[in-house]
């Protein structure tokens, strides 16, 4: 009986302490970037986060989030022009207790300077990736794990790479359908894209798994 007793004053007394926790978490600090060169790549590798690009206002990268010294980025320029933006983490397992961070926390806006990048490469998790009518001179790649991914009309150079995994891919690409070679692999979702078609200079690469596929080819 005693056994029983103290695990049930255990129980009580670990479920104030995560409480505690769990509460009055770190604020977030609303921050942005600026790039003092031209930059040639983007490669954006975040966690849980809203990626929303936008067009520049002029020749340079922009970056808008907000972190704290639990969730963070890391940002770097190559020799090569190369931005990189990845997550970080400080946490301890306690701070995994509670409520996600508030949406203008976990959303990353990225200014890109129209058809001056070669590559633009964006990846995150359980958020959603949007995009407006660019030209990108090399390739684009997408990728979601957990949520949609949207576009306008986008001019890929080469080759234009979609993935998302439970969320639905929509938007337009700048040529005609004969320009592109389509490889498309969809699970529990409609497509409006052959599984393959040969031919074409440039290259269509669309991943769905648990969504829907609705891309149409503009002149």
């Amino acid at each position: 009986m005693k056994k029983i007793i103290s695990l049930v004053l255990c129980f009580i007394l670990g479920s104030f302490v995560l409480a505690g926790c769990s509460k009055g978490s770190e604020p977030f600090e609303e921050k942005s970037y600026t790039s003092d060169t031209q930059i040639n790549e983007i490669n954006l590798d975040v966690e849980d986060r809203e990626i929303e690009v936008s067009l520049s206002p002029d020749e340079q990268v922009h970056i808008q989030y907000a972190e704290n010294s639990k969730e963070y980025y890391e940002i770097s320029v190559s020799d090569d022009k190369v931005l990189t933006m990845t997550s970080a983490s400080n946490k301890e397992w306690t701070d995994y207790i509670g409520t996600k961070p508030a949406a203008e926390n976990r959303k990353i806006v990225l200014q890109i300077p129209d058809a001056l990048l070669e590559n633009l490469t964006l990846s995150t998790t359980n958020e959603n990736i949007t995009l407006p009518a660019l030209t990108v001179t090399g390739s684009i790649s997408l990728s979601s794990n957990g949520g949609n991914i949207a576009f306008g009309n986008l001019d890929v150079g080469n080759t234009l790479t979609l993935s998302a995994k439970n969320g639905n891919i929509s938007g337009s690409i700048v040529g005609g359908y004969d320009d592109f070679s389509i490889q498309s692999e969809i699970k529990k979702g409609d497509s409006n894209l052959p599984d393959q078609k040969d031919g074409g200079e440039k290259a269509l690469h669309v991943s769905c798994n648990n969504g829907d596929v609705t891309i149409e080819f503009v002149k």
